[in-house]
C-alpha cells in the first residue's frame, strides 16, 4: 500500500479540494500520512494570492523533496496554475496537476508510477466552463462541512491574481449540492458553510445562490447554513428579505471590502462606494436582529495616504463591525496594482496594519459585550483545558467563541446558554 500526504495552502476552497482528494486517494487504497512523514507520494495544494504565497509554496515543495528523495512530488492548485513554465523546471517536482484537474487526481498518479504520464496537466483555465465536480463525505471536523459551490472569477480587482488562476465565474449542479449535503446530514454533520471563490456569483440554469440556500433549508438534520464570503452587490433588497425568512441562516455575514476610502476602492477596481457598502449593512441590520458583519480590510494600497488611511479607519468604526481581517496590501506580480506608481513603505503599511488591529479588537470587545447576559444557541466542537480548566468550546450562530466549563463531552451537540463574561479576547464564558 502506498502513502500520501498531502498539505493544504491558501484559502477555504483549496481546503475543500485538499480534503476531497484526500477522500480520493483513500478510497482507491492509499493510506493517508500526516505531511511530516515519509511517504511515497507528496501533495502540495498551492497558494498564489501574493509573491509571498508563491515563495511559500515552493518552500513546501522543496521540503516535501527533502521528506523522501524518492517520493513523487505533486503541485497542485493555484500556484501551479499560473507558474507552470517556472515548476516544469524545478527538478524537485515530478508532477504538475492543475485547477479543474484535481478529481483526476487518482488516475494521474497511476500513469505516472506506469511512466504513462505527462509532468504536466494544466487545462487553459481561463477558457472553460465546466465545473470540476469534487466532493467530500468526511471531513476533519466533526460537527461543521465546507461545501464548495463555486468556482472562478469575473471581477479583475487590481490586486488579485486569482481571474488567471482559477478562470471565469462556474457553478457547480444545484441537484449535486444537495446530494452532498444529504449525505453530510446523514453523518451526523449539523451546520453547512457554503462557500467559492466568488460565491456570491452562483448560478446554475437560472438558479441563484438564495435558490441553493432555500433549498438546503429543507434538508432534515442540517441545523444551519452558514456563508462564505460575500460580495456587497449579492445584498439586494429582495436577496436579503428572502433570506431572513431562511430559519436556518447564520445571521453572520462576511462581507469582502477591502478599504473604506472611495479613492481606493476605485483604485482596487472594486465596484462600489463606501456609502453603498454602508447601506448594504443597515439593511442587514434591518432584516436580522444584531448580525455579525465581519470584513476584510487591506491597508497599504498604493497611492493610499494617510488621509485614506484615516478615512477607511472611520468608516470601519461608523460600520461597527463584529470582526475585522487586516492584510497588508503584498505585490503580486502580474496583476495591475503591482506596477503602480505609488508603493507604500512597509514601515508604514506595518504601522497602519496595528493600528486598524487594534481597531478591530476593540469593536470584537464591543459586538460581545452585547451579548453579555443573553441567551444564545452554541454548536459545541471541542473539548480544551484552560488555565486548568476544562471547558466545551463551540460557536453560536453569529460565530462567537463560547467557552462552558464542564466535564461533559457536548461535541456535535447544540445546546442554550446564558452568555456571562468573557474568558479572554476570543472567546466568551457561559452557562448551560
Amino acid at each position: 500500500m502506498r502513502k500520501a500526504a498531502l498539505h493544504n495552502l491558501g484559502c477555504k476552497v483549496n481546503a475543500y479540494e485538499t480534503e476531497a482528494m484526500t477522500q480520493l486517494l483513500s478510497e482507491s487504497g492509499y493510506e493517508i500520512v500526516p505531511f511530516s512523514e515519509k511517504a511515497d507520494v507528496y501533495i502540495v495544494n498551492t497558494c498564489s494570492v501574493t509573491n509571498i504565497a508563491d515563495r511559500k509554496s515552493r518552500q513546501m515543495l522543496h521540503r516535501a523533496r527533502k521528506l523522501n528523495p524518492d517520493a513523487v512530488v505533486v503541485a497542485t492548485g493555484c500556484y501551479a496554475q499560473t507558474a507552470t513554465e517556472k515548476i516544469a523546471e524545478d527538478a524537485s517536482i515530478d508532477l504538475i496537476v492543475g485547477n479543474n484537474k484535481k478529481k483526476d487526481i487518482v488516475n494521474l498518479l497511476a500513469d505516472f508510477f506506469e511512466e504513462k504520464a505527462e509532468k504536466t496537466n494544466i487545462i487553459d483555465i481561463n477558457h472553460t466552463d465546466e465545473y470540476e465536480e469534487l466532493e467530500i463525505s468526511t471531513v476533519t471536523e466533526h460537527t461543521r462541512a465546507h461545501l464548495k459551490i463555486q468556482d472562478g472569477c469575473n471581477s479583475f480587482c487590481t490586486y488579485c491574481i486569482i481571474p488567471y488562476a482559477r478562470g471565469r465565474i462556474r457553478s457547480r449542479k444545484v441537484v449535486h449540492i444537495i446530494e452532498e449535503v444529504e449525505r453530510l446530514a446523514k453523518k451526523g454533520f449539523q451546520e453547512v458553510v457554503l462557500t467559492g471563490i466568488n460565491l456570491s456569483c452562483y448560478e446554475d440554469e437560472g438558479k441563484k445562490l438564495i435558490d441553493v440556500i432555500e433549498a438546503i433549508n429543507e434538508i432534515d438534520g442540517i441545523a444551519r447554513i452558514r456563508l462564505g464570503s460575500l460580495d456587497p452587490e449579492v445584498i439586494t433588497e429582495e436577496f436579503t428579505k428572502r433570506l431572513a425568512k431562511v430559519e436556518k441562516i447564520c445571521p453572520h455575514f462576511h462581507l469582502s471590502m477591502q478599504s473604506g476610502c472611495d479613492k481606493t476602492l476605485m483604485a482596487m477596481n472594486r465596484h462600489y462606494t463606501s456609502q453603498e457598502f454602508y447601506e448594504i449593512c443597515e439593511r442587514l441590520r434591518r432584516y436580522f436582529k444584531q448580525p455579525a458583519l465581519t470584513t476584510d480590510v487591506i491597508v497599504g494600497f498604493p497611492q493610499e495616504t494617510e488621509e485614506d488611511f484615516e478615512t477607511t479607519k472611520r468608516f470601519v468604526e461608523k460600520v461597527g463591525f463584529a470582526e475585522l481581517h487586516v492584510f497588508k496590501y503584498s505585490r503580486r506580480d502580474g496583476t495591475v496594482a503591482a506596477k503602480m506608481q505609488g508603493q507604500v513603505d512597509e514601515q508604514v503599511k506595518n504601522r497602519r496594519s496595528e493600528i486598524l488591529i487594534e481597531t478591530g479588537k476593540k469593536l470584537t470587545k464591543e459586538f460581545h459585550e452585547r451579548i453579555k447576559g443573553t441567551a444564545v444557541e452554541v454548536l459545541f466542537e471541542e473539548n480544551v483545558e484552560i488555565q486548568g480548566k476544562r471547558y466545551a468550546v463551540g460557536h453560536t450562530k453569529d460565530y462567537v467563541k463560547i467557552a462552558v466549563e464542564t466535564l461533559e463531552t457536548l461535541d456535535g451537540k447544540i445546546r442554550q446558554v446564558t452568555v456571562t463574561d468573557g474568558l479572554n479576547d476570543e472567546i466568551m464564558l457561559a452557562t448551560l
